[in-house]
């Protein structure tokens, strides 16, 4: 048995949605159809995931709640945090701790972890 389904409330669904895509190679299935329009997204991967946004008007997760992506190097980890840097996220350097890890705040108000 494997988690293969995940739904998360934000703020900003389509915001959320290119982070997910763009940082951590989550596809974007197309909901152009769908009724609920940008109040509503999903996306997957290779392995199986179902990654589902919806749209709240209030969106408040406990501190210490992320997801996560799992890198498979410390390079990989160090690249991705780059790239968010240059690209104006405010996020830490990469530290050991259970991993090689950092943390960022996505749009749509959850939090990632990205470690190795």
């Amino acid at each position: 048995m494997k988690l293969n389904h995940v739904n998360l409330t934000v703020t900003d669904v389509p915001a959320a949605s290119d982070f997910l895509e763009k940082y951590f190679g989550l596809k974007k299935l197309d909901t152009s159809e769908d009724a609920r329009g940008e109040n509503f997204g999903v996306l997957f991967d290779d392995n199986g995931l179902v990654f589902t946004l919806m749209k709240g008007a209030e969106v408040q997760y406990p501190k210490t709640f992320h997801i996560g992506f799992i890198q498979e190097s410390e390079e990989k980890v160090n690249e991705i945090n780059q790239r968010l840097k240059e690209d104006g996220f405010k996020v830490a350097s990469p530290v050991r701790s259970h991993g090689w890890t950092f943390y960022v705040k996505a749009p749509g108000g959850f939090t990632v972890e990205v470690l190795a």
